[in-house]
């Protein structure tokens, strides 16, 4: 079993940046791949990254490719989402969510096992 913490949300402005953290505990987290998933209200949890075990693999979404980046530190069983140039259309909840098995649909978030609360990003204009 898997717990999830995320932190590190907040207010900033259009073209800040932010660093959102997950801290895991539970069994063999270097064995899950590990994703970023948000949600905006009135609107579906949609994906933003995925990390493969080892941190060598990344796959992001179209929305945020070239300036989030995902990363993990297995030996500190964390992973984080450096998010850079935000606007204000990335305001949502951000939540870390761990797949455990392949990396068959790492994007949709119903093959996910664990999910943590939820950190808010908000970016005003």
């Amino acid at each position: 079993q898997v717990q999830l913490v995320e932190s590190g949300g907040g207010l900033v402005q259009a073209g800040g940046s932010l660093r959102l953290s997950c801290a895991a505990s539970g069994r063999t987290f270097s064995r899950y791949r590990m994703g970023w998933f948000r949600q905006a209200p009135g609107k579906e949890r949609e994906f933003v990254a995925v990390i493969s075990w080892s941190g060598g693999t990344t796959y992001y979404a179209d929305s945020v490719k070239g300036r989030f980046t995902i990363s993990r530190d297995n030996t500190k069983s964390t992973v984080s989402l450096q998010a850079n140039s935000l606007k204000p259309e990335d305001t949502a909840v951000y939540y870390c969510a761990a797949k455990s098995g392949g990396s068959y649909g790492a994007n949709n978030p119903r093959l996910y096992d664990y999910w943590g609360q939820g950190t808010q990003v908000t970016v005003s204009s």
